[in-house]
């Protein structure tokens, strides 16, 4: 994979200080009762699962939500398309993060053939206005694009062969992918010209160097929202005087895990 251009040390100082700056937005976004939607978009291997795990990990899961929907069921493939989303998109205080999204159409979908002419360009004319009834209705949308070269992303999926942990991730989509880097490029190009507007724009990441395409986005998501710090202070944890209760009702030994570490 493509060596980054920023040390290792240097790379989670900053994102320990966005973290804690995700936490700021999250407190907020709950006073406020916002609702936020992002989406992540882009080819197979190009990060978006990488950034979504930094962008969340210091969050309460309380007042977020990562939503990666399989493929859609029988009775899912018979609904109104957008319906299967809708049904998880956030209450008031909440952030949803959707590893891909309604935007399958325009991609895997018109590319692998899993759906037809008619279903793509029907789509491509009805998410505009979906999305602007999204954001009529309050809520805060966000969509971004992860773009990775072709050289990068054949990286990655050798890396992704070679690891026993990771393996998993290349599914048939992926390695049907491999040889449909151009017409992924040409369903994107016509996606954006049909759902880029002003009140819902694209934003693009540069995804090749995985460490600055985590901390850029994640900086960028934090312009988006002005948001004001009500982290709560430290309490008063004034030493307590202990019981003890543990030896006089001590847990039974063969209750223990074996401790092998």
């Amino acid at each position: 994979m493509t060596k980054t251009s920023i040390s290792k040390s240097a790379y989670q100082t900053a994102l320990e200080a966005l973290q804690n700056e995700m936490v700021k937005l999250q407190h907020w976004v709950q006073h406020k009762g916002l609702r936020v939607v992002v989406l992540f978009e882009g080819r197979d291997a190009a990060g978006k699962g990488g950034v979504i795990e930094r962008m969340t990990a210091a969050l309460n899961p309380r007042g977020y939500r990562l939503v990666a929907l399989p493929k859609p069921t029988e009775r899912e493939r018979g609904e109104w398309y957008f319906q299967r989303y809708v049904k998880h998109l956030p209450t008031e205080g909440e952030i949803v993060f959707f590893d891909r999204s309604w935007y399958n159409r325009a991609g895997v979908e018109r590319v692998m053939g899993f759906c037809s002419d008619a279903e793509y360009e029907s789509f491509l004319g009805a998410c505009p206005a979906f999305e602007e009834m999204l954001i009529s209705s309050g809520i805060i949308l966000v969509k971004y694009w992860f773009a990775v070269s072709e050289e990068e992303q054949e990286k990655r999926f050798q890396a992704r062969n070679d690891d026993d942990k990771k393996r998993w991730k290349l599914s048939p989509i992926d390695l049907a992918a491999r040889s449909k880097y151009r017409e992924y490029a040409q369903a994107r190009e016509r996606m954006f010209e049909a759902t880029d507007r002003p009140i819902a724009p694209w934003y693009a990441v540069h995804s090749d160097d995985k460490y600055k395409a985590r901390l850029n986005c994640i900086s960028h998501f934090l312009t988006l929202i002005p948001y004001e710090d009500l982290v709560p202070a430290p309490v008063d944890l004034t030493p307590r005087q202990l019981t003890g209760a543990d030896q006089e009702y001590p847990i039974r030994k063969d209750k223990f895990i074996p401790e092998k570490y």
